[in-house]
């Protein structure tokens, strides 16, 4: 193991509160250069925008003072409300109060901004990092590449098949003590969910999708394919194809989701 990461989310301590996170903007520092004294160089924070009453002065400010620390990568992603969460049933009761979405395409496209401005290169569209600090891990989810997973609730993808792992670690040990293997879900994928697969894993990254390599990969033609999605997305201006690559614009990286949705079309 040769990076960490840490989920700081803010560096506003009374948003970090409103999230219910316990630590503290001046524990991330003091924690951060723990790390860097035990001899860690490749360090990132995670940064969470668009959250509960966040402004986007605030998150700018938040930038500014994850810059101070320097460090070779940053992510950051705009906030989620997943289902059976405290905010997901506040936002049911219209108790919860999320910036609008004109606030959070401001505060992403500051986030691009100011990360350029520090010499930090986007190369997917939550991920930004010095050279040579790219993340190989999450790499290898993009390039739609093989894992495996170890461990109660971890999943692999090999062979096409994805599968996870019982979650609860007593009911994994349990499986492990009868002597079962402590597998929870297994999915073979058919040959047009791997292409579509391949096309929203891989757009997320700013080179995009090589499409030689696509072909070669599938032996069926990338631009045949998905020629209604790619020409839609084209003329929306969100997508473009430059040196043999199918990539997100620009303003692609604000409508990602919508992007994605338009492959799964097989």
């Amino acid at each position: 193991m040769n990076r960490l990461s840490f989920g700081v989310q803010s560096f506003n301590d009374e948003l970090l509160k409103k999230i219910g996170r316990t630590h503290t903007s001046k524990e991330v520092y003091q924690t951060v250069h723990k790390a860097q004294s035990a001899g860690f160089t490749n360090i990132s924070i995670d940064l969470i925008y668009s959250l509960p009453g966040q402004t986007e002065e605030d998150f700018k400010d938040t930038l500014s003072k994850a810059f101070q620390l320097e460090l070779p990568h940053y992510s950051s992603y705009s906030l989620i409300v997943e289902p059976k969460t405290i905010f997901y049933n506040l936002m049911k009761k219209g108790k919860l109060h999320l910036p609008s979405e004109e606030s959070e395409a401001n505060m992403y496209s500051l986030l691009m901004d100011e990360m350029g401005k520090h010499g930090y290169e986007q190369y997917e569209i939550s991920n930004f990092s010095k050279p040579g600090y790219e993340s190989r891990h999450n790499l290898v989810y993009w390039n739609n590449e093989e894992y495996y997973g170890f461990g109660a609730g971890a999943h692999g993808y090999v062979d096409g098949m994805r599968q996870s792992n019982i979650g609860p670690i007593k009911k994994y040990i349990e499986k492990i003590q009868d002597k079962q293997l402590p597998i929870f879900e297994t999915n073979v994928l058919t040959p047009a969910e791997m292409m579509e697969e391949h096309m929203f894993l891989g757009l997320r990254k700013n080179e995009g999708i090589s499409i030689s390599q696509f072909n070669n990969r599938f032996d069926k033609p990338l631009l045949t394919v998905f020629e209604k999605p790619i020409k839609e997305m084209i003329e929306k201006g969100w997508l473009e194809i430059v040196e043999g690559y199918v990539r997100l614009t620009k303003t692609g990286r604000f409508f990602g989701n919508e992007v994605f949705q338009s492959f799964l079309v097989l």
